[in-house]
């Protein structure tokens, strides 16, 4: 049977290591139903990464079509889909994903990105960024990560208002390089989303919040990962 599928997209195979419906612990939609997809393999090695399990070469992932992985994300009926890794962008066939995605006008989709990776490449074609419902969670790797001389700087350049810039902080330096990158590619002014995280058992979030007040800085989110508060900081799956 002919369907929209039968082309090179029946070729498109993505290597998924788990997909859950659980809530956003973080950004925008914190709180929120989401469908989350996680798909194997990082070309980054952060120290605090709390999914390496995801990126080893010898992990266990599931091959999904791309038509079949829409048909699940159809079923789902979850408005709010998170696409994550791993690193997303890395996969062959993302764009191709993404275009059909951003045909479900209805649904929310949040890419989780590292940061090492250009983002331009996958915008949509025609200029309506800011109304994409397709927006990128752009990391910026501090010196707590061991992986910033890897960050692809035109991305804090490039930023729409329909993005976020995520940054895990581990030290009052982590904040100072923080806030010169918020200043520097005027994040805020974007209005753009910009949120700050404790390295776990490196700084206190009072800490964070300390020095918020003392540099004012207005527009920036304290987050913590609720998720690991709900459940099992090492469980999966949630």
């Amino acid at each position: 049977m002919d369907n929209k599928y039968d082309r090179a997209d029946r070729e498109i195979i993505f290597p998924v290591a788990e997909h859950f419906i659980s809530i956003n612990g973080e950004g925008r939609h914190a709180g929120q139903l989401a469908m989350f997809i996680r798909f194997a393999g990082c070309n980054l090695n952060c120290e605090y990464c709390d999914t390496k399990w995801a990126n080893e070469e010898d992990v266990e992932y599931e091959s999904i079509p791309c038509d079949l992985l829409l048909d699940m994300i159809d079923e789902a009926d979850v408005d709010n889909i998170t696409i994550t890794g791993g690193e997303p962008l890395l996969q062959p066939g993302i764009r191709e994903l993404l275009e059909e995605l951003r045909a479900k006008r209805r649904l929310k989709v949040e890419i989780e990105t590292n940061g090492s990776i250009d983002i331009r490449a996958f915008f949509p074609q025609e200029e309506a960024f800011i109304s994409d419902n397709v927006s990128f969670t752009l990391d910026y790797k501090t010196g707590a990560s061991g992986m910033e001389e890897h960050m692809c700087l035109g991305n804090y350049e490039n930023a729409r208002e329909c993005d976020t810039v995520k940054f895990v902080v581990g030290s009052i330096e982590d904040l100072e390089k923080t806030r010169y990158v918020i200043d520097r590619y005027k994040l805020i002014d974007k209005k753009c989303g910009v949120y700050i995280s404790p390295c776990f058992g490196r700084i206190e979030p009072s800490e964070i919040v300390e020095y918020l007040i003392a540099q004012r800085m207005n527009g920036v989110n304290v987050q913590l990962q609720m998720h690991k508060y709900i459940w099992n900081p090492t469980q999966r799956g949630v």
